[in-house]
């Protein structure tokens, strides 16, 4: 009965471990390339290469103020789902991609719009904070009323 039971609880913890799913993206030197600017043309000029806005997030693993912005991401990542992307980039993994904007503090947020220049951001902020850059970089409106129907 004991086996029994751990069996379907390790079926359960394996079940949940699957459901999580995340909506940030990691990116890497090769996936910024292809999805946001190629750097490496030697142009000076910044063309976005995405088919909707992003947040990059440059992080760390041991930084505390990344850890407690990483699920305000997850959030707004879910919220606004097949309007804009957010990637996520690992400083100390990816130090090309940090030096490359300057990054020398942590967190640092680089808002991507469709047209014109990206617009970054350092240190934590609110998610309300968040939701107003987004609207205002990207021009993308939250209904703040709950809608209803008769």
């Amino acid at each position: 009965m004991k086996r029994l039971a751990l069996i379907l609880f390790c079926f359960v913890c394996i079940g949940t471990a699957c459901a999580q799913t995340h909506k940030t993206i990691n990116m890497t030197r090769k996936d910024f390339i292809e999805k946001v600017m190629d750097y490496e043309k030697g142009t000076d000029k910044w063309i976005y290469r995405g088919d909707k806005p992003c947040i990059i997030d440059f992080y760390t693993t041991w930084c505390g103020p990344c850890k407690r912005l990483a699920p305000i991401l997850e959030e707004l990542a879910a919220e606004y789902e097949g309007e804009i992307y957010i990637y996520k980039v690992d400083t100390e993994r990816e130090p090309e991609l940090a030096g490359l904007f300057g990054i020398r503090s942590i967190p640092t947020l680089l808002f991507c719009p469709m047209e014109g220049m990206p617009q970054m951001s350092r240190g934590l902020m609110p998610k309300e904070n968040l939701i107003e850059a987004i609207e205002e970089v990207f021009g993308i409106k939250r209904d703040t009323q709950p809608s209803t129907t008769k």
